[in-house]
C-alpha cells in the first residue's frame, strides 16, 4: 500500500471531495496500486495522480472500480453510494476543465476507435480465410461431382455400378449445397465487418482531428496588471461593430462533450454558455437574449433534443437564433429528417468534423453581428 501517494497540494474543494471518495473506494480492495494497475491495464502513475486528485479519471475508471470492489465484498453498491460518487465526479470535472483534460478524453475515444478498427481488421482477416477455404472446398467438390457425372453420362451402360461404386454422391451434392449456403452466411458477415472497419477509421480520421486542433490551441491568456495595456499573442477573430461578443449556447448531457466542443470553440470570439439539459437550456435562455446560435445534442434523459427544440421554437423571443443537432445516433435521412422538422437549420452526426463545425458557427456569427449592427444603426440615425 506504500504506492498510495498523498493528496495533492491546492486542489479545489470537489476535485479534493471526490478524491477523498476514490481512495475510499481504492483502499477497501486492499492491493497495491501496482498490483491494481496490472489487473486493469493501466499505468500505476496515472492510477496514482487519479487516487491523489492531481488528475481527473473517465467515470469508466471509477465504474471499474465499484465493479471489483463489490465482487471483493460479494455485496453490490447502492445506487445512492453510486450517485454520490457520480455528483462529486461531475463537480469535480467541471471544477478541472481545461484543453488538456479535453485532450485526454479525445485521447480515450481515439484508443477506443482504434481498437475496434483493429478488431474489426483481424475479423477480417479470419472471416476472408474461412471464406476462400470454403469456396476452394466447394471448387473441389463440383470437379469431383464433374468427373462423376461425365463418367454417368459416357457410360449409360455401366450407371448402375458406377452408382454402386460411388455411394457417397448424394451426400458430396448435401456437403456441396450446406457449404454454398455457409459461404453466403460468411460474405454477408465479412461486409458487415468491412463496413464497421471503414466507420472506425473515419472515427478514428475525425478524432485526430480534433486533437490536432486542441493541441494547436495556444495557452490562456495571463491577466495584465491594469496600469499595462494587455498585448494580443496573435491575430483575433474580426468583430462586427460593437456590443457583448455574441453567445454560444452548448448543450449536451455529457460533460465529456461538452469539454470536447469548448476546446474546438475556444479560440473563436464568442461566449460559450453550456448547458446538461433540456431545463437548463430552456433556462439559459431566459437569462440570455443574445445567443448566436445554439448546439443541441439530440439524445438527452427526460427532455430530448427534438423537445427542447420544439419549446424553444415555440417562444417568440428565441424562435429565430439558428439550431444544430450533434447526434451519435448518425447522420441517416429518418433522423436528419426529424431534427429539420423541429427547426434546425443543420443536423451533424458525431464525432464531428472540428473545422465544418467552426466553419458553420462562424457563419451564424457573422449573420448574427450584422443583424445586431443594423438593428443598432436604426435606432440612432446620426451611425
Amino acid at each position: 500500500m506504500g504506492e498510495l501517494h498523498p493528496l495533492g497540494e491546492n486542489l479545489p474543494g470537489e476535485c479534493r471531495a471526490f478524491a477523498v471518495e476514490l481512495r475510499k473506494l481504492f483502499l477497501g480492495l486492499g492491493i497495491s496500486v501496482r498490483r491494481y494497475a496490472v489487473r486493469r491495464h493501466r499505468d500505476p502513475s496515472t492510477i496514482s495522480r487519479f487516487l491523489s486528485g492531481t488528475r481527473i479519471p473517465p467515470w469508466e475508471f471509477v465504474f471499474d472500480l465499484f465493479t471489483d470492489l463489490a465482487a471483493r465484498r460479494g455485496v453490490a453498491p447502492t445506487p445512492a453510494a453510486i450517485e454520490l460518487v457520480r455528483e462529486l465526479h461531475r463537480a469535480a470535472v467541471r471544477t478541472s476543465r481545461s484543453p488538456g483534460h479535453a485532450m485526454e478524453i479525445l485521447q480515450i475515444q481515439l484508443a477506443d476507435a482504434d481498437r475496434d478498427a483493429r478488431v474489426s481488421m483481424a475479423h477480417q482477416d479470419v472471416l476472408g480465410e474461412a471464406l476462400l477455404d470454403r469456396k476452394h472446398r466447394i471448387a473441389d467438390l463440383e470437379v469431383r461431382l464433374n468427373q462423376a457425372e461425365a463418367a454417368w453420362a459416357t457410360e449409360r451402360a455401366r450407371a448402375d455400378a458406377l452408382e454402386r461404386e460411388l455411394p457417397d454422391r448424394k451426400e458430396l451434392i448435401k456437403e456441396r449445397d450446406l457449404l454454398r449456403q455457409e459461404v453466403g452466411r460468411l460474405t454477408e458477415e465479412l461486409e458487415d465487418v468491412r463496413l464497421r472497419g471503414r466507420l472506425a477509421e473515419e472515427r478514428c480520421l475525425v478524432l485526430e482531428r480534433q486533437l490536432a486542433m486542441v493541441e494547436s490551441q495556444p495557452p490562456a491568456a495571463v491577466p495584465q496588471p491594469e496600469d499595462e495595456p494587455a498585448v494580443p499573442e496573435g491575430p483575433a477573430v474580426p468583430r462586427r461593430g460593437t456590443g457583448p461578443r455574441p453567445k454560444i449556447l452548448v448543450v449536451d448531457d455529457q460533460q465529456n462533450n461538452l469539454l470536447a466542443m469548448e476546446a474546438v470553440l475556444a479560440t473563436l470570439d464568442q461566449e460559450l454558455v453550456t448547458a446538461t439539459s433540456g431545463q437548463e437550456a430552456l433556462k439559459a435562455l431566459l437569462d440570455h437574449d443574445d445567443f448566436a446560435v445554439i448546439l443541441l445534442d439530440v439524445q438527452m434523459p427526460e427532455m430530448d433534443g427534438y423537445e427542447t427544440a420544439a419549446h424553444i421554437k415555440r417562444r417568440s423571443r428565441n424562435r429565430d437564433i439558428p439550431i444544430i443537432f450533434l447526434t451519435a445516433m448518425g447522420a441517416d435521412p429518418e433522423n436528419a429528417s426529424r431534427g429539420y422538422a423541429a427547426g434546425a437549420v443543420d443536423y451533424m452526426a458525431k464525432p464531428f468534423d472540428p473545422w465544418a463545425l467552426r466553419a458553420k458557427v462562424s457563419v451564424f456569427t457573422e449573420i448574427f453581428l450584422e443583424r445586431r449592427q443594423r438593428r443598432s444603426q436604426g435606432e440612432d440615425p446620426a451611425d
